[in-house]
């Protein structure tokens, strides 16, 4: 496994338990120090089974050489967007042309991170045939979309179907082979392309009606509509509708990133995807509406947002995983502090909280925080959190997540 985050590390486990031998490669020296004392960076997988991995075998490894012996190499590293909100492949091409280089007859190949389809039959390819060998005559090349969902307690990496398609029918087979060890369900698609579309359009699919309630979410607010008591409403057609629910925006690895992937590719075919488009915009305002609202709280009971304390209650991208990466707190913060508010925050999950390379306030005390704000806004209503015993606490609550009530409660 080429990449022992988030996505490659799930896998290992699960290919340890199958019984398969398994290195784990990583570039970052801390990450494979702390997994060879046994210790996990990761919120789903625990300490105690990373130990399970080590007593399977597993080796954590910088050292390339280990692609010398390996049967089957699998790409799990990170595909972000550069600052011009841009693909960057420069991890999966790094990748790549490590495995270029210790390419050998029979090995599979394997793309894991999610990219635009084309990536897997043309990038990687053209990177791995530059050592003289063929994908689909001397080396197995597919693409199979991770579909991790983190801090999910139902569907993990064994029991969620995956996704498989070979650059030829054999390479399917070959990697459908090696999958059906590890996972429960595999699903063949009849190219890397097809795969590679597959994963684009369910995140699609998501970001797109994430958009779409949260721009209701903003004109029922105006036409006093209980957006939330009309999707409770609606989800009762037991056919034709899936809820989606609005929020302070969008977060994480894949929601925010992964429509781009698609919509930058589409535009250097001079295509243009504005259903995504539309979409990013109306998540990007999200943050900025939710400070206008709590300004507009404070303005009714006569107060100011300037000088206001606001304290923040969870800043991870969803609930009960501690991760912040794309989170909407950083640009929800952004907006309160140009609004000349002063800004405290609270989770369970994190210790340290960083905008633009400033650290957060964090409070220890979530009662004495409650009481000393002005306004709480509920951003991740993580588990460790009472939501009535929040309410009853803070003299007023702008909740994102529509789960409370109570007369100093109003809901986006």
């Amino acid at each position: 496994m080429i990449g022992l985050g988030y996505v490659g590390l799930p896998l290992v486990v699960e290919a340890c338990r199958a019984g398969l031998a398994v290195t784990g490669l990583d570039v970052d020296p801390s990450v494979v120090d702390r997994l060879r004392e046994g210790s996990s960076h990761v919120d789903d997988v625990p300490d105690a089974v990373i130990a399970e991995t080590l007593r399977h075998g597993f080796r954590p490894t910088i050292d390339a050489g280990c692609l010398d012996d390996a049967d089957v190499v699998v790409i799990c590293v990170p595909t972000p967007l550069d600052a011009e909100r841009e693909p960057d492949l420069t991890a999966v091409r790094a990748a790549s042309a490590t495995i270029r280089d210790h390419l050998h007859s029979g090995m599979l190949v394997v793309l894991e991170s999610t990219s635009y389809p084309g990536t897997t039959d043309t990038v990687v390819r053209s990177i791995l045939e530059e050592s003289g060998s063929i994908a689909g005559l001397d080396f197995h090349l597919a693409f199979s979309p991770e579909r991790i969902d983190p801090g999910n307690p139902v569907w993990g990496l064994r029991n969620t179907p995956k996704i498989v398609g070979g650059f030829t029918p054999a390479c399917t087979e070959r990697a459908a082979r090696f999958y059906g060890r590890i996972v429960d369900t595999v699903v063949r698609v009849s190219g890397t392309r097809e795969a590679e579309m597959a994963k684009l359009l369910e995140n699609t699919y998501r970001h797109v009606n994430i958009a779409l309630v949260n721009e209701m979410a903003v004109f029922s607010h105006h036409l006093g509509i209980d957006l939330w008591e009309a999707i409770d409403a609606a989800r009762t057609k037991p056919f034709g509708f899936a809820a989606f629910y609005p929020g302070p925006g969008v977060g994480g690895h894949c929601i925010p990133i992964d429509p781009n992937y698609l919509s930058s590719h589409l535009r250097s075919l001079g295509h243009e995807f504005r259903f995504v488009e539309l979409a990013q915009e109306i998540s990007n305002r999200m943050p900025d509406y939710v400070a206008s609202r709590v300004a507009d709280m404070l303005t009714t009971r006569g107060r100011s947002i300037q000088g206001a304390q606001i304290l923040i209650l969870g800043v991870t991208y969803k609930a009960d995983i501690a991760d912040d990466r794309e989170t909407p707190a950083r640009d929800l913060v952004r907006s309160l502090l140009k609004r000349g508010a002063s800004v405290r925050a609270h989770d369970p999950m994190v210790r340290s909280f960083h905008v633009d390379g400033v650290e957060i306030s964090m409070a220890a005390d979530l009662d004495s925080a409650l009481h000393d704000c002005d306004v709480a806004i509920l951003v991740q209503a993580h588990s460790a959190y009472d939501l009535a015993v929040l309410a009853r606490h803070a003299p007023l609550v702008f909740d994102t997540r529509g789960r409370m009530r109570g007369s100093n409660v109003e809901r986006l």
